[in-house]
């Protein structure tokens, strides 16, 4: 599982073995999310995230979208 970033304990991720379309693994605490990054940040699935933690997951994955794209 490489990591692409790490910020304020959001582990942003991906398996090496993918499938398209692209998109991201999002951990923070027990919880943990999947954001499609194209062509815009989509929330897929969560599970044991907050709404708060959520939006902040969402928001870290727009301002690194072309990191995550990378």
């Amino acid at each position: 599982m490489p990591k692409i970033f790490e910020r304020d304990g959001y582990i942003f991720y991906f398996y090496s073995n993918e499938h398209q379309p692209i998109h991201v693994h999002v951990r923070y605490g027990n919880g943990e999310a999947i954001f499609e990054c194209d062509p815009e940040i989509v929330l897929k699935d969560s599970s044991g995230l907050k709404v708060k933690e959520l939006s902040k997951a969402q928001d870290l994955a727009e301002s690194h979208r072309e990191l995550i794209l990378e």
